[in-house]
């Protein structure tokens, strides 16, 4: 028993040793060092290179909110024990070959919210047991071939909102481990059909949120592994026969695309397929699916304009004999409109006369796209120096220095890139005889003004790109004759005002993209003849004045993001007084204090608050006033709040951040630390104050039994006395402060981390 008891004497006295040699390492100036688990922050430290003096055992390193630009070669030599490795927000535009090649341990990598446009072949070189990698929310434009070949266990590779346009073959060599792809959020409207060669272990690949016009068929049957394929936010029009052939795909996203027509037989070759969302499309009617087709369970055709006449009674039929759950609902006619489509009887769905047979056979003919002008095989009709595919219906002639817009495309044509060229103004008539064009493509081609009737002629026109040009206004008419425009870009142009009137004559404007302007106020009734309106995105800007009414009536309006703008105070006077609101985002804005109900014109429709990094000092009490159980997502990270109002009323909240806010620990914060006894939410914050308790948990305190009404404090704890304000530092390198985001969401369908959508934003869009 003896030498028992001696052994286990001389193990702790080891530890504890080897606990002071360990706390003996180098701290660079400025950062918080962790000796024991050994990890080095040094978050928006205003660092312009990596600290020379971290200690070369240090195991996490997080270096967010920096200045580095650039990373060398050996950038991390002296450090090869790294694990995990942070670099979000760091300005860096350039990896040079061999930055992490003595990082043989890394697991983890995040260059997210960077300036990198190229990924090199040489760029990850080392990263032999990498298992993530995050590249989100660069400026990526080119895969080279081999910048992944040394990372052969990684198992997520994210990179997503960059500016991806086409992806070569063999772009992922390399990836023998790999689990799940995202490329989200890209400019993707090409992929070539071994693109993703080699990727045997790939289960889940999401491509959502992209401009791609077509199934790429060949590319994805490659894909063998494959259980998930996300394709939702994409401008494709129709799926043809057999265009779906995936052996073990069970999960199908189709959803917010431009389907008008889907084959009975597009998902024939796809025979475990369980899942499938055509939601939020333009299909009237659907087949039901050919024999031999998978044992769907659920077909979701939500948000389509679903006619429930006798056309639909097949499908009806078949969804009850092979239980498959529909999901929408009817749009018409009058006695069945907004009926689910689960609930409605094959007997009730009818034709009622000859007459209102041959009506609808008529309009579903005069919906459906002419056939092909040219034979199979055949060279599709194009003008010089431009590239036209007569099977996809695609016309390119980027990048080919043209000066006046081509003419002599072929009609049928859906999809026209004429990104990068050097047309300076888009003349009246410009693009005559193309009405069945779904996507238009104008980036970067120094355009400074449209001419009315400019677009005359594109009834078609859904998707209308005009960002990164030169244009400081827009004439009331410059989109007449677009009937059908739903999402117009516009960002990252000179605007200096509003463009109020110009879409006027577009009725079915959804979504309205005017970031990275130079707008500095918005007048009154902004969104006058864009009521149907759901999206607008102003983040980017410098507004510093919103006008009472600014977003009325805002019938519609589901998501505003006013982030990165220069408001000193919540808009709360223009926020539209109607039960559509559901996200606003704030963040980045110098609003100091928030006031009593500032968020009530929207407090029942609310679900998403961000109101991240505003030096936000103070919130009244009654800042957060009528918001209850709907709001779903409150973000307050990187502020300077000591306390916070009563959350008790948030029953619903599914997300909570209060990281990198100094809270004072004492007698104000009590209702806080009551409600995180009860709520079953992961909420990071930490105390700032008093010095004694800085860093640790709120949830973890116990001083608070010393506050009135709260029973004596237990004998061995000692009260806690609040600092006096005077004593308390502002800006000095006495108050450390640390930032630690952390944000819990319910599993989604494809556990989008909206690691920067917004969900975003919407719209996370680098090596």
């Amino acid at each position: 028993m003896k030498l028992v008891l001696l052994a286990v004497q001389a193990v702790i006295l080891l530890f504890f040793l080897g606990t002071r040699e360990v706390k003996s390492g180098k701290c660079p100036r400025f950062c918080m060092c962790d000796s024991v688990q050994l990890t080095v922050a040094c978050v928006k430290k205003n660092l312009t290179e990596i600290p020379p003096t971290i200690d070369e055992i240090t195991v996490k390193l997080d270096l967010r909110g920096n200045y580095i630009q650039e990373l060398p070669t050996g950038a991390f030599k002296h450090t090869p024990y790294l694990t995990h490795l942070s670099l979000q927000r760091t300005g860096i535009h350039k990896v040079r070959e061999g930055a992490f090649r003595s990082l043989g341990r890394l697991v983890f990598l995040n260059l997210a919210y960077n300036d990198i446009d190229i990924l090199y072949q040489e760029s990850f070189d080392g990263l032999s047991s990498l298992k993530q990698l995050i590249i989100d929310h660069n400026r990526i434009e080119e895969i080279q071939p081999g910048a992944f070949a040394q990372l052969g266990f990684l198992t997520l590779l994210s990179v997503t909102h960059n500016q991806l346009v086409y992806i070569p073959n063999m772009a992922f060599q390399g990836l023998q481990s790999i689990k799940w792809l995202r490329l989200s959020h890209n400019a993707l409207n090409y992929i070539d059909i071994e693109a993703f060669a080699g990727l045997f272990t790939l289960t889940r690949l999401s491509l959502d949120n992209n401009e791609l016009q077509f199934f790429p068929t060949e590319t994805m049957t490659r894909l063998t592994e494959v259980t998930r394929l996300d394709l939702s936010y994409n401008p494709m029009t129709y799926l043809g026969e057999e265009v779906v052939s995936m052996a073990k795909l069970t999960h199908l996203f189709l959803d917010h695309n431009s389907l008008q027509d889907f084959s009975s037989a597009a998902v024939l070759l796809s025979p475990k397929l369980t899942h499938l969302d055509l939601g939020y499309n333009q299909l009237r009617v659907l087949q039901p699916l050919a024999l031999g087709s998978p044992k769907l369970t659920r077909l979701n055709l939500a948000g389509n304009p679903i006619y429930c006449s006798c056309y639909l009674r097949p499908l009806r039929e078949w969804s009850i004999q092979e239980r498959v759950r529909l999901g929408g609902t009817c749009s018409g006619p009058p006695h069945l409109s907004d009926e689910s489509l689960d609930a409605v009887q094959p007997p009730d769905l009818r034709c009622q006369s000859q007459e209102a047979m041959l009506k609808f056979e008529q309009e579903e003919r005069s919906r459906l796209p002419p056939p092909p002008t040219t034979p199979p095989g055949e060279k599709a009709k194009c003008p010089d120096n431009c590239v036209c595919e007569t099977e996809n219906h695609h016309a390119s002639c980027e990048k080919q220095g043209h000066t006046k817009i081509p003419r002599g495309f072929s009609p049928d044509i859906r999809l026209l890139d004429l990104h990068d060229n050097h047309f300076h103004y888009i003349a009246s008539n410009s693009f005559p005889g193309l009405p069945e064009v779904v996507s238009l493509h104008l980036q970067r081609c120094k355009i400074h003004e449209v001419e009315s009737g400019a677009f005359s002629g594109m009834k078609g026109l859904i998707y209308l790109y005009l960002s990164e040009n030169e244009l400081t206004s827009l004439s009331p008419d410059a989109f007449k004759g677009l009937p059908q425009l739903t999402y117009l870009h516009l960002e990252k142009n000179r605007f200096k005002q509003f463009p109020k009137g110009a879409f006027t004559l577009l009725p079915g404007l959804l979504a309205l993209h005017l970031e990275n302007n130079a707008i500095t106020k918005l007048e009154k009734g902004i969104l006058t003849a864009a009521e149907k309106l759901r999206s607008l995105f102003l983040t980017k800007n410098d507004i510093t004045d919103i006008a009472p009414g600014a977003f009325s009536p805002g019938y519609d309006l589901d998501k505003l993001d006013l982030s990165n703008n220069k408001l000193k105070e919540v808009p709360t006077s223009a926020l539209p007084k109607t039960n559509s609101l559901k996200e606003l985002d704030l963040s980045h804005n110098p609003i100091r204090w928030i006031g009593a109900e500032a968020f009530l014109p929207v407090a029942t429709s609310l679900k998403h608050l961000y109101l991240n990094n505003m030096t936000l000092e103070k919130m009244s009490k009654d800042s957060l006033a009528g918001l209850g159980s709907g709001l779903q997502s409150l973000l307050l990270e990187g502020n300077q709040l000591e306390d916070v109002p009563d959350l008790s009323p948030l029953t619903g909240l599914e997300v909570i951040n209060l990281a990198g806010n100094p809270l004072l620990c004492d007698c104000p914060l009590l209702p806080l630390r009551n409600w995180l006894e009860k709520v079953n939410l992961k909420v990071r914050a930490r105390c700032g104050y008093p010095p004694e308790l800085q860093g640790q948990w709120v949830k973890d305190i116990h001083g608070f039994k010393s506050c009135p009404g709260q029973g004596p404090p237990p004998s061995q704890k000692p009260k806690i006395s609040k600092a006096p304000k005077s004593s308390k530092p502002r800006s000095t390198p006495t108050k450390p402060r640390r930032v630690i985001k952390t944000i819990q969401t319910k599993p989604s369908r494809d556990a989008k981390s909206h690691l920067g959508k917004k969900p975003s934003a919407k719209k996370h869009k680098s090596v």
